[in-house]
């Protein structure tokens, strides 16, 4: 009876400790089947490695009367279920961060009230009685909602004006025809670079913001290639450089098409240029610039791409360039090819080599704002976002990034938003883990013309860039070879740009650009003035700029 008694006494810690172990371990490979990130086989390759941490434990610590073993066994265990603990909080933060990003149907526009800087009014019911100018027809489902919440909030109708234009509608204001003025945010920037205008914000006022909630739209896939089963996926990668945030409706900087064929392990990167004149999905077929299409929310920009490139474009894919200087930190840094050796234009001046670059954060924002350096400005930075975007994935691909995982899911929460929900997201990580191996990754930009025209969103000319359609059929045919199946190469990409801008081509392209500057030249051979936005947001006005400045593109900022 006392021997049974001794047994159990210095066998009772062990079961205790064992039980322990084997819990924290069933937790684990539960929280493990719950993140739907692992396929069967790692699940089950988990739970051997788990049993047998357990078996261990339970051989180490079965019985006290060894006491050497017992405290090397208690050690063990302590060990294992702390390692688990910290893997599970690791585990839980990186679907949580998941989830956070992923799915996002919803999108919100920020609706300002102004009214004059010296204007009394600080709140709505201070400004009830005035007159509420509006835009005839642009941004109206955005208008109509903030009038119909302004009206329910005051109890009473208000009164409103339409003006047909943004200057028409600032100018109401200004001139007092206006008391106050309801405007999408998104658009004050684009009022601050209309020549004249470019001190907008110090002459007016914010008194509330509405948000007003929609839902972003996606067409059916009508393709037939697979597009639609998870085999290809069609992706609108947005880029905006926002030093507040991600703002949902806000202009985009960058417009990427991402045609990503999972079976073959292709990806497709076309850039767009944001001043590219092409005919918004809403604006009935007159021209605006791309970038506009931002403001009218990230349906319209999908749409629109997907409208020029003949494709149907159901995901997108949103990022704030801002935050990626965080992101870029927390993977210790990445290393860019650059086309050209350059300084950047800006108070630090960073110089790039021509080849390989290694670039903290701060090196590789300036990388992608820069476009003042280069002969063919947008494009060329166009081209210098895509090798940023393709140094951070291949970054994202290596171990490299556990050194400082934590900061790195800290600093994409708030940088990045996409449609794609967390099973997809979740499937897509399943099937890298179970195929391995590289991605082949090809960049390529569409083209065109400098020119000066009317956009859709403004009522005054902008220079904007004419659609060299030679490049987007060329584009249209390296989209349709990914989803088909067919392998590229960034040499046959390089080729195409290369013969759509021959020398016959660039001759007439100088040709339209010469006689649209001479429209606007003076009489002593210098551009018209012009307003420009560098990378920290300040609005410099050059009143005179030779001709001989003028990059290829016709771009001038």
């Amino acid at each position: 009876m006392r021997r049974r008694y001794r047994r159990r006494r210095n066998t009772t810690p062990g079961i205790a400790i064992s039980g322990v172990v084997l819990a924290a371990s069933v937790l684990f490979e539960i929280l493990l089947y719950n993140t739907k990130l692992l396929p069967t086989a790692y699940l089950a390759a988990a739970a051997v490695v788990l049993l047998i941490f357990v078996a261990l434990t339970e051989l180490l610590v079965w019985n006290m009367y060894n006491r050497i073993r017992f405290v090397v066994g208690s050690i063990f265990a302590v060990l294992v279920v702390g390692v688990l603990a910290m893997a599970s909080v690791y585990i839980y933060r990186t679907t949580d961060t998941v989830s956070d990003i992923s799915g996002v149907n919803t999108e919100v526009a920020a609706v300002g009230i102004y009214v004059l800087t010296d204007d009394t009014a600080e709140t709505v019911e201070d400004a009830q009685g005035y007159t509420f100018g509006i835009l005839a027809e642009l941004d109206r489902d955005n208008t109509d909602q903030t009038v119909s919440e302004l009206e329910t909030e005051l109890g009473t109708s208000v009164t409103t004006a339409e003006y047909r234009g943004l200057t028409e509608l600032v100018d109401g204001l200004l001139g007092g025809e206006a008391g106050a003025m309801i405007l999408n945010q998104a658009y004050l920037d684009v009022i601050e670079e209309i020549d004249g205008y470019t001190d907008i914000s110090s002459k007016i006022r914010e008194i509330v913001v509405k948000e007003v909630e929609t839902q972003i739209e996606t067409t059916e896939d009508t393709s037939g290639d697979g597009s639609s089963s998870g085999k290809v996926y069609t992706v609108y990668i947005s880029g905006i450089d926002s030093r507040t945030g991600l703002v949902s409706n806000s202009r985009s900087d960058v417009n990427i098409v991402a045609t990503i064929n999972t079976e073959t392990r292709q990806v497709l990167l076309v850039s767009t240029p944001r001043d590219y004149y092409v005919p918004l999905s809403i604006s009935n077929g007159e021209p605006d610039k791309l970038t506009h299409a931002g403001i009218y929310g990230i349906s319209v920009c999908m749409d629109t791409l997907g409208m020029l490139y003949d494709v149907d474009i159901n995901y997108y894919f949103r990022l704030n360039f801002s935050g990626f200087e965080e992101i870029i930190d927390a993977l210790g840094g990445i290393t860019v090819y650059s086309d050209y050796e350059f300084t950047t234009e800006n108070t630090t001046g960073f110089h790039f080599n021509q080849g390989e670059n290694y670039m903290n954060g701060e090196e590789a924002l300036a990388f992608v704002r820069e476009r003042y350096a280069f002969t063919e400005g947008d494009r060329q930075r166009g081209k210098n976002q895509m090798a940023v975007i393709e140094a951070v994935i291949d970054r994202l691909l290596s171990p490299d990034i556990l050194k400082n995982y934590s900061s790195l899911l800290s600093s994409i929460s708030g940088n990045f938003e996409t449609n794609v929900t967390y099973e997809e997201i979740a499937r897509l990580f399943q099937q890298q883990l179970t195929n391995g191996g590289s991605w082949n990754v090809v960049t390529y930009s569409v083209n065109g013309t400098g020119d000066t025209q009317k956009p859709y969103s403004l009522s005054t000319t902008a220079y904007v860039m004419v659609p060299d359609y030679t490049t987007v059929d060329f584009a249209i045919e390296m989209m349709a070879e990914v989803r088909n199946g067919q392998t590229i190469t960034q040499e046959m990409a390089d080729s195409g740009a290369s013969s759509a801008g021959t020398a016959e081509d660039l001759a007439t392209d100088n040709a339209v650009t010469d006689e649209t500057a001479a429209a606007e030249t003076t009489t002593d051979g210098t551009a018209a003035a012009e307003t420009t936005t560098d990378e920290t947001g300040t609005v410099t006005t050059t009143e005179e700029i030779t001709t001989e400045a003028v990059p290829v593109d016709g771009t001038t900022g």
